[in-house]
């Protein structure tokens, strides 16, 4: 098909400068190549790292900046030689959006590993344009980064799942969390942590939510199905499930402290981290006397990623969202700070970006 849609303008929402404000913009998207999908934005997710990037708290943000890197849509043109897609079909965007295709992370599709991998905004595309996200009109995207949204699913749930999901699923499968009758337990009831505790009771684990907030409490067994609710501030509470868990999710951005979740590994035990506190400070008793283990991870692959989407789909796991028009924007990124949403926000492109 022809490239000409490329050359349309796309309306974004981008900031300016550090200060984050968003307000309207507009821009141009690349041509479609042959490989390419050229996809209408109908949906974005709300992730910290709109908040992060556009206020530059890394040092290196690329101004005009286009957050929003859990991106859905229906595909309206694509390229050539593109193979998995045709115009209608509902797909997913996801945090990169390029990478080398030859070396052994990408050859073993864990492509969000590989040093040439390309973020979704703020990042640097082959032909050296800066990538653009999700808050905007439409996204030309190489098909292999794309995925397929069963046409089931709703489009406005299936957002988060394309960051918030597939950070906590990849760590379960790695780490073969998937199997009934494992203990998992949940740090930080967020938009990552609310999609743990999901998977766990999905793949029939003991899910114990560990908090420093009481108010949780209802919203962790009742809403989202934990078995239970621990306060992590609570030496007693914490005493009382010493070494009962088989894995621990960490999905907290603030800084804690450590060796009281590692207490509560069995042994051999592993605590996965998936935020970003300022630093990882623990006793190496913690980690030694138990044959524990402490990891690391980011998203996901498109193998695991469109795995995850089919799972979702076929057990009907779905994220709890508040769905806000693009005018909301700034005041959803500083509730998110807030920590004041339950648990992603998700926002209607289609309707709401005029």
């Amino acid at each position: 098909m022809s490239s000409e849609g490329g050359k349309e303008d796309c309306l974004g929402w981008a900031a300016r400068d550090p200060s984050g404000f968003l307000s309207p913009y507009k821009f141009t998207r690349r041509a479609v190549g042959s490989e390419d999908v050229s996809i209408k934005i109908t949906h974005c997710g709300v992730c910290y790292a709109d908040v992060a990037w556009t206020r530059n708290v890394q040092g290196h943000s690329k101004y005009p900046l286009v957050p929003g890197h859990e991106i859905v849509g229906i595909v309206k043109q694509v390229g050539s030689s593109v193979q998995r897609f045709k115009v209608g079909d509902h797909v997913g965007v996801g945090t990169y959006v390029n990478s080398c295709r030859e070396c052994e992370y990408c050859n073993d599709r864990l492509e969000v590993q590989c040093e040439k991998a390309v973020l979704t905004f703020d990042g640097i595309d082959a032909d050296g344009t800066v990538t653009k996200g999700g808050y905007s009109s439409h996204i030309v995207v190489h098909e292999r980064y794309c995925f397929r949204i069963p046409e089931n699913y709703p489009m406005d749930l299936a957002a988060p799942l394309l960051c918030a999901g597939i950070t906590v699923y990849t760590p379960m499968i790695r780490h073969k969390m998937n199997q009934p009758g494992k203990s998992l337990g949940v740090i930080g009831l967020g938009g990552l942590g609310h999609m743990a505790v999901k998977f766990g009771k999905a793949f029939g684990l003991k899910v114990t939510v560990l908090s420093t907030s009481i108010s949780k409490k209802e919203e962790a067994l009742s809403l989202l199905g934990a078995d239970h609710f621990v306060i992590s501030s609570d030496v007693e509470q914490m005493k009382a499930i010493a070494k009962s868990l088989d894995f621990i999710i960490d999905t907290a951005a603030g800084d804690h402290p450590f060796d009281p979740y590692m207490s509560l590994l069995k042994t051999g035990g592993i605590l996965a981290l998936v935020g970003f506190p300022s630093e990882v400070k623990f006793s190496p008793a913690s980690l030694n006397l138990n044959m524990r283990t402490v990891t690391g991870s980011v998203t996901g692959g498109t193998k695991d990623t469109q795995e995850m989407i089919d799972l979702c789909a076929a057990q009907k796991i779905y994220p709890n969202i508040e769905v806000i028009p693009i005018d909301y924007a700034n005041e959803a990124l500083e509730r998110l700070i807030k920590r004041d949403v339950k648990y992603r926000f998700v926002i209607d492109i289609e309707n709401s970006l005029k």
